[in-house]
Formats: C-alpha cells, structure tokens, sequence
C-alpha cells in the first residue's frame, strides 16, 4: 500500500482525510422535517416541500436544503448498506435525491453515532464507511450526524473519535457533504467540531415555546429564549465554515406572528444556520413574509461571518449588535417581556467588539438606520434611536455609513 494511505471498508482514505471546505462558509440554509412531522415522514412529503421552497420564494431568499430526518431508514441488506424504508419511500433515495436536484435544491439526510438512531432506527456506529458511500451514491448533500446510543458513563463513545470516523468516511467517499454534528453541547463541540465538521449543535433540543423548559427524564428541550440565553461565550468559536447551531428554527410553530419574527432575527444576530422546522407546503401570508425578508437574511448571511452578541440587557429587554462586512452594523431591540417596553439607544459611546477589534465611531462618522422588517430608513445615528416594542417582539435596524 502506497504510504500515507489507510485502507478502510474497501476505501482508500487518505490519511490527510479531512471535511470538505468552501460548503458552508455562510450558514447553511434550509428546512428539516423533524420539528413538525417527527416521524411522519415520507417521500411525497418531502416532494412536496421541495416544490413549496421554489414555489413560496425560499429558495430565492436563499434557502438551499431539504433534509431527511430521523425515521426515513429501513434495514441493512445483505452487505450491511443501509435502505430507505420500503413503503415511505418506495422510489428510492437516489430517484428522490434527483428530485430535489431538479428543482435547482440539495438533499440532507440523517444518522446517528451511535448503534440506533433517537427514533430506534439503524444508526451508523460501524458501518459509517458504508453509509458515507451509501449517501454519495445517492446524491446526499447534508448529513445530520445525532448522538443517541452512545452509551453512558464511562462507557460512552468518545465524540471525538466519533466524529471524526464519519468525517473520514464522507471525506473517502468523496462527495462533499456539509456535515452537521448534533452531539447537544454535551462536550463542548465548539472546542474541537471546527476541523471536523461545518456546524455543531450547542444546546439541547429546541421547543416551540417563547420561554420554557420541558423535562424528559435525564434530558430537557429548551424554549427559544432559554436556547438564546445558553449561546453566551460561544461566540468567539463561530465563522466562516464553522458555525454555531443553535438548533432547527420553530418559526411557523411558535403562538404568535411576532414570536416567529423575535425568533427568526435573534437567529440572523446569531449567524446561526436557518433551518426552518415547520410545514412550509401552504404557509399564511405573515409565515411567508418572515422567512423570505431578504434583508434579515442578508444579516445572517454576510461575509463577515461574525456573531452577534448582547450590548445591553435588563430584565425585561435586550440590546443585541452585530458587526457586518464594509464597516456596517446589525442592531436589534429585543423585548423578552410580556408587555410592551421602550427602548432607546443614543449612540453617545462608541461601539467596539472585543473579539474583532470593529469599531462604530459615532463621533467621527453618522450611519443610517434602516428598519429591516418595515423596509425603509427611520433616521441616522446623529439622533438617539427610540422604538416602543410590543411583546415577545423586536425592531431590527440596519447601521450604514
């Protein structure tokens, strides 16, 4: 065997293996069918979403994938290679795949590190060479990668090894796939995920609840507001090709319009992927309106690829700043309370983010305000910026010299 290779499950895999770059060097952007449908899950559904992302205007606004989650698995064959279930999906996952293809979109599928998947399926722990050459036949671009079944204690996988097995195994197949670690921030992904996959999850499970915690047991799913609160300190993890995953948006699940609107920019603050997680296939007009304003996608979206963070916060609303590429700025007003609040910011001090070193001098330079879901200028920076916003909502504002 030539030197520097390994072979693996009749793969050569270079011993340089390594994730694919230049895939996810923005957020990715997409939608999963776990949130809503859980394991309702089957190839006319996911058809039918696909054509609703291109129909709806998604798609232009930027969102890319369609992905597969847990429960789409039938049984290994006689080889060990992983099959869809035979009567959810009966095309196959290639004809499926082409598909989404067609419609000018990418496919994501699922699996787990672990021997099953959350939902008892057939997980990849020791058929990882298999199942990554198995979806790059297929036509996957996207791999949720979960951590159920790992074991406990000392006797739990070590996600290191674990991930960096199916990196190596996506990376030998060749197809390049964005790989997203779903590990729940149990050990801490954002101090090693960067080298191994695109994006990692930094908390547990989200809910479609404003502010709640929802115990399982030895585990709890999180409420938007609880979700955001724990991304504190991450920040500086974050960037271009590796991102932050605050988890699948619940933007359409959520009890009010403007708890979905609060929810949709903290995300874009966050530079955090936008995977929607709700029945995008005949969406309310107000539903459509948030999750195509191309302006707050801009803000998740831009080049810089730095995330947000809180400038101010008091126990009823937030202050939240952004710095974005060309020496402009993100800002947003977050009312977390259950009524109204009126928040105001003078633009007396100068900003300056401690972890880039961008500064707004406003005493040397006056920047436009633009409200980014009115979709019009409401001043500049020479005047305080005052806004009274209503409940569970916020008033996000673009800064431009």
């Amino acid at each position: 065997m030539a030197a520097g290779l390994m072979m693996t499950a009749s793969l050569v895999v270079p011993a340089s293996a390594q994730k694919f770059e230049g895939i996810a060097d923005t957020p990715p952007m997409g939608w999963n069918s776990w949130n809503h449908f859980a394991c309702n899950i089957d190839e006319d559904l996911i058809k039918q979403t696909a054509d609703a992302m291109v129909e709806s205007g998604m798609k232009d606004a930027g969102y890319v994938y369609v992905n597969i989650d847990d429960c789409w698995h039938g049984e290994r064959d006689e080889d060990g290679f992983i099959q869809p279930h035979p009567e959810r999906f009966p095309s196959g996952m290639k004809a499926l795949a082409d598909y989404v293809h067609e419609k000018g979109l990418k496919i994501g599928i699922y699996s787990d590190a672990g021997k099953t998947t959350c939902g008892g399926k057939p997980g990849s722990q020791g058929h990882e060479y298999q199942d990554a050459l198995q979806y790059a036949r297929w036509g996957i671009d996207y791999l949720k990668y979960d951590w159920c079944a790992t074991g406990t204690g000392d006797a739990q996988r070590n996600p290191i090894e674990a991930y960096t097995t199916m990196r190596d195994a996506l990376y030998a197949a060749g197809r390049p796939i964005v790989f997203s670690i779903c590990e729940w921030g149990d050990n801490k992904p954002w101090e090693w995920g960067a080298d191994i996959g695109h994006l990692w999850r930094t908390t547990g499970d989200i809910i479609n609840c404003w502010d709640c915690e929802v115990g399982h047991g030895n585990w709890s799913s999180w409420g938007v507001m609880n979700i955001l609160d724990q991304q504190d300190g991450l920040r500086v993890h974050a960037g271009p090709g590796h991102w932050n995953d605050p988890d699948m948006m619940e933007v359409g699940n959520l009890a009010t319009p403007a708890e979905d609107r609060a929810h949709f920019t903290m995300w874009a603050m966050l530079a955090a992927p936008l995977i929607v997680g709700t029945d995008i296939r005949d969406m309310p007009a107000a539903l459509q309106e948030t999750l195509t304003n191309k302006e707050v996608i801009a803000v998740d979206q831009d080049a810089l690829g730095v995330q947000g963070y809180a400038y101010k916060k008091t126990g009823n609303y937030e202050i939240w700043i952004k710095p974005l590429a060309d020496g402009e700025w993100a800002m947003t007003f977050l009312n977390r309370s259950d009524s109204a609040q009126t928040i105001t910011m003078d633009f007396a001090e100068d900003w300056t983010d401690a972890q880039t070193q961008h500064t707004a001098k406003f005493s040397e330079a006056t920047y436009t305000l633009r409200d980014l879901w009115k979709h019009q200028d409401v001043g500049t920076t020479a005047k305080p910026f005052r806004r009274k916003v209503p409940p569970h909502d916020v008033v996000m504002v673009r800064l431009s010299k």
